[in-house]
């Protein structure tokens, strides 16, 4: 219904040039692409941070956690049972 076809682009780009003339248009056309990316990297920022969750805030209670309880190496081999009977 409201298609954008080659004839349609061929007629602003003639009008453009009538318009703006030859040393206007490449200056127009980067600026019009340099505000094309300025805005696509902000919707991409806005994108990133809405999807990204924002950290949550660890109240002092919960920080703490319990150490496991540390107890005496058990001796596998046989040279090191000897060793403890020894001593004792």
């Amino acid at each position: 219904m409201f298609g954008f076809h080659a004839w349609d682009l061929l007629i602003v780009l003639l009008i453009a040039l009538i318009i703006f003339g030859p040393r206007k248009l490449p200056e127009i056309g980067g600026a019009v692409g340099k505000s094309i990316r300025e805005f696509k990297k902000a919707t991409n920022e806005i994108v990133d941070q809405v999807k990204t969750p924002e950290p949550r805030q660890v109240s002092s209670t919960s920080n703490k956690t319990a150490l496991p309880e540390v107890k005496e190496p058990v001796a596998t081999s046989s040279a090191s049972f000897e060793a403890t009977q020894e001593a004792e």
